[in-house]
């Protein structure tokens, strides 16, 4: 069997083994199963909820973070302290071109008038070149983020990038969620303080309307949910 197919056949596996696991009983089942060059936890950097639960499980590991040259000047510095903090290693996955660059080629202001081009290059093909290095990915999405992830499994197979698909706390509640902030004192984006629930790109990112879908502050009026990274 080829590597991709075992890797398919294990995370097939796993899907039922793990199915009910706990964040840190999936992360431990990570750390066991994939050697520490072999598998990459990504980070938007709006918390360290996922990456404080993986280092209580292992050292060292790699954190997959997009710089995409769009970010909040907030966003990098929770990047540098999360950095500064934890046991870990940033691997920042750079687009071909610039923001410059991109705007000579495009036009200027590409997120305006082709969002899922412009998420296409500054985020899904950069993704996609830096876990083509690795056999497992980790994820911080949840089921309740959005109608779209509602069935998101704990261990599942990625089909687009040929590599397992960890989801640590796809199960929890935004309840379960904000108590380890408050109880382990996480460090958390300031933008998350001031009103901004889901935070991605400064042109794209805007605050809810009160009582509004936390995710309706991205991509606003676009008619636009998701930017591609998890299909």
């Amino acid at each position: 069997m080829s590597a991709v197919t075992d890797l398919k056949s294990l995370a097939e596996r796993a899907a039922d083994e793990l199915a009910e696991a706990t964040a840190l009983e999936s992360l431990t089942w990570v750390a066991e199963t994939f050697p520490l060059n072999r598998w990459i936890l990504a980070s938007n950097m709006q918390d360290a909820v996922l990456i404080d639960l993986a280092a209580k499980v292992v050292s060292g590991f790699d954190v997959l973070f997009l710089e995409t040259g769009y970010h909040f000047a907030e966003t990098i510095g929770t990047r540098d302290a999360v950095e500064s903090v934890y046991p870990l290693t940033i691997v920042n996955a750079l687009p071909d071109q610039t923001v410059p660059e991109q705007d000579a080629e495009h036009g200027p202001n590409l997120f305006e008038r082709a969002p899922d081009r412009c998420c296409a290059l500054r985020k899904v093909i950069p993704l996609q070149r830096t876990l083509s290095r690795y056999d497992a990915w980790v994820t911080g999405v949840r089921r309740v983020d959005a109608p779209t992830r509602a069935n998101t499994p704990i261990v599942g197979w990625d089909e687009r990038n040929g590599l397992v698909k960890i989801n640590p706390i796809a199960a929890w509640t935004d309840e379960e969620f904000n108590a380890y902030i408050a109880e382990h004192g996480i460090l958390e984006n300031p933008l998350v303080g001031a009103g901004y629930p889901s935070i991605g790109c400064a042109p794209c990112t805007a605050k809810p309307l009160p009582g509004a879908d936390p995710r309706s502050g991205r991509w606003a009026g676009q008619g636009k949910t998701e930017c591609g990274l998890h299909g």
